[in-house]
């Protein structure tokens, strides 16, 4: 077609983009409209080479007689070759092993009395988000259940552009200073001379580090917390870890702090538990999110705010601006103001979730920063590490990373450049094309910072504000309850005990210390130093109930159980558990010796999903060992299932046995429990999370006590009696 005079053809990229177009698509279907057209599809299609030429042979390289050499003019082997050698780009230098899925935020109603956002003012609205969670020290390689903290990092495809929320499963950080953040990376990395160990903390370096830089006492506990071996991605609490700022249409700005809160609740593994699982499936939280999407059991996230007015800045007994400090809820409470839903996984892994690049600095206007230390350095940083990973300044060219709001602007050229820019000018200010484009004004959704005035000389210094290190340390153990404690003295006991320089574990004893006399005794008890020489601690004696994963909220929903049955099992008695776990959206694996299918007690089949050697109780939330007399019998003979019973138990899972199967629970030497007799009534006992039901026909009871059970994710007080 000939381009008349005066006539711009506009091109499917600007065509999408356009301000017309935009109004009328939703921003939801926007995204996905722009993803489509990147993707491709070679089902059914003819192999050609990069420049479009079929390809005849793809098998054999070319070369001079059958056994002769390969000849350099086989442009084929070589375009190949050369792209596989190429395929691989830098991994992560943090935050490497990660997992990605796409989906949507709603906001709950207009939030304009405190931010100006436009993703946070329609509730008719969905945006479009990619959500990536990832460990922080671990290579791509490396375990998903490691101890570490775990990113939490959300992009928001705005119409006013990407919105990135880089957080962390932890509302603080190590350092109060991004100066140091090279440091304490190195220092948990692998020690350079043995690159050992991979991700973990349980080492000279890492620790040395901490009794030396004491600002570092904080976030240790809650990483040797439960916090640190989340149960899954799904039950795992987001936060923005920096103070930023809301700033309304009326220039009013007030101070925030950023919560994902998951409707499941908080929950964790137990240390055992993640070490075999380590071994036994590595990608357990990567596989645990892509189930849970295929099975339609969409994560879902309420995001919170704590808003904090600007004249408040200075009443507490901690300085809001450092990141080793978080604000108690019950002192500043989080409000609700949107749910954020997973609903979609990638389609490919590469081009999504480890080509997706955020960045702290990509606000939208109604959100700005703050002068937290950390997150100034952070502003820098992540723009620097994409030009090396990604190759260059047109990162965000990259489909995952592409805005679904129009990009104008005056940047030209650089590795991978996918834009074709017509026209004569790339500067600004020009006359020869009318000073296109042209930068916006405030009312017309141009971003403008917040005029917070800066005073102050040039120095290299901290606020004396930053100084004290250990009373929300306290505050943090004094929130923990007595499992938890117990749980974070082992974790010291592990990590410490590990540490081949005494004086660096004295030292250690030493620093905790100035937490708490007796968490400091409790720590040298296990790891061959001398107790404390004076009382320590800070006198704090408040605590916070939020901080606490024991109050968090309780679903049986996407729970897995596994079914233990061999042939001979009660088919009636199997199929209305499964059918009354479903309702309550719990979803059951069978297990036995071998697969293919066993033959119940009536004659009917039942698909086994999983042998004793392709699955663990470390794989499930629950044990469900149904009746059968033939089927209990196998089971009593087969040592795998016995362990897959006690293993449950010990750590503390719900564990549920109908008629005969009851008589597996002695069979795996779990005693000092109540279980259904033979004569019992046909009502369900529950002794230490142990359900036990005899004489039952209907399993409906039973099924109700065993969910609630589930629910509770874990049955603590079994811990006094191992």
């Amino acid at each position: 077609m000939k381009k008349q005079k005066g006539m711009k053809i506009m091109s499917d990229h600007e065509r999408l983009h356009s301000n017309e177009n935009q109004k009328k698509l939703n921003n939801l279907d926007a995204k996905e409209k722009q993803l489509e057209s990147f993707t491709i599809d070679h089902t059914g299609k003819r192999m050609t080479t990069n420049q479009g030429l079929r390809v005849s042979n793809d098998d054999d390289s070319l070369r001079a007689g059958r056994r002769g050499p390969t000849i350099m003019e086989d442009f084929h082997f070589r375009e190949k070759m050369t792209h596989f050698d190429h395929e691989r780009i830098p991994e992560r230098v943090v935050h490497a092993r990660g997992s990605g899925a796409h989906g949507y935020f709603q906001v709950y109603e207009p939030m304009h009395e405190l931010t100006e956002a436009g993703f946070l003012q329609d509730p008719s609205k969905k945006t479009p988000v990619f959500v990536r969670f990832s460990t922080v020290l671990g290579s791509k390689g490396s375990p998903d259940t490691a101890r570490d903290v775990r990113g939490f990092a959300t992009k928001f495809y705005t119409e006013e552009g990407i919105f990135d929320l880089v957080g962390n499963n932890i509302p603080i950080f190590f350092i109060q200073d991004a100066m140091k953040f090279p440091d304490v990376i190195h220092a948990g990395k692998p020690e350079p001379n043995r690159e050992i160990p991979q991700a973990a903390t349980a080492h000279d370096t890492f620790w040395d580090f901490v009794v030396n830089n004491t600002e570092t006492a904080h976030m240790v506990l809650w990483v040797l917390s439960d916090r640190g071996i989340p149960r899954s991605f799904r039950m795992m609490e987001g936060f923005g870890v920096h103070t930023f700022r809301f700033v309304n249409k009326q220039g009013k700005a007030r101070f925030v702090k950023f919560h994902w809160k998951p409707i499941l609740g908080v929950h964790s593994l137990v240390w055992e538990e993640a070490q075999q699982l380590a071994g036994k499936d590595p990608d357990y939280h990567r596989r645990d999110l892509w189930n849970a999407i295929d099975a339609e059991h969409f994560p879902e996230y309420e995001l919170g705010v704590q808003i904090l007015e600007e004249e408040d800045e200075f009443a507490f007994d901690f300085d809001i601006l450092d990141p080793t400090k978080f604000w108690p809820e019950e002192d500043i409470p989080v409000r609700k103001i949107g749910k954020l839903t997973l609903d979609r996984n990638v389609d490919n892994f590469f081009a999504e979730t480890e080509q997706v690049a955020f960045h702290v600095a990509n606000v939208v206007p109604g959100i700005d920063f703050t002068n937290d230390p950390l997150l100034q350095g952070r502003l820098f940083s992540y723009l620097d590490t994409q030009l090396i990973r990604l190759g260059g300044p047109n990162f965000h060219e990259i489909p995952i990373n592409r805005s679904v709001s129009a990009v104008v602007n005056n940047q030209r050229d650089g590795y991978h450049r996918m834009t074709i820019n017509r026209g004569v000018t790339s500067y600004s200010v020009n006359s020869l094309q009318n000073n296109d484009p042209k930068p916006s004004s405030e009312k017309e959704g141009g971003y403008v910072h917040y005029a917070e005035k800066v005073d102050g000389r040039k120095i290299r210094e901290r606020s004396p504000s930053f100084n004290d290190h250990y009373s929300q340390a306290t505050f943090f153990w004094n929130s923990m309850s007595e499992v938890e404690k117990q749980h974070i003295i082992n974790a010291f006991h592990f990590e410490v005990g590990n540490v081949e320089n005494k004086q660096i574990r004295q030292r250690v004893v030493e620093v905790f210390n100035n937490v708490d006399s007796e968490l400091a005794t409790l720590i040298a008890a296990g790891i061959g130093v001398d107790p404390p020489m004076a009382p320590g601690g800070t006198g704090v004696k408040a605590s916070s109930p939020a901080v606490s994963q024991m109050t968090t909220k309780k679903s049986p929903k996407s729970r897995t159980v596994a079914i233990l049955a061999e042939n001979g099992v009660k088919y009636e008695e199997i199929t209305q558990v499964i059918k009354n776990l479903n309702i309550e959206g719990v979803s059951a694996n069978i297990i036995s010796k071998t697969l293919g299918f066993i033959t119940c007690e009536n004659g009917q089949e039942i698909k086994v999903d999983k042998t004793f050697t392709t699955s663990d109780s470390v794989m499930y939330d629950a044990v469900y060992l149904p009746g059968g007399t033939e089927s209990v019998t196998k089971l009593s003979e087969e040592a795998k299932a016995l362990q897959f019973i006690k293993e449950a138990y010990t750590h503390a899972k719900t564990i549920g046995a109908s008629n005969e199967g009851v008589e597996l629970i002695a069979d795996a030497q779990i005693y000092g429990i109540a279980i259904a007799s033979v004569e019992s009534s046909s009502s369900p006992i529950n002794s230490l999370g142990v359900i036990t039901i005899r004489n039952a026909t209907n399993m409906q009871s039973f099924t109700h006590a065993f969910t609630q059970g589930i629910a509770k994710h874990r049955h603590w007080s079994r811990e006094m009696n191992l």
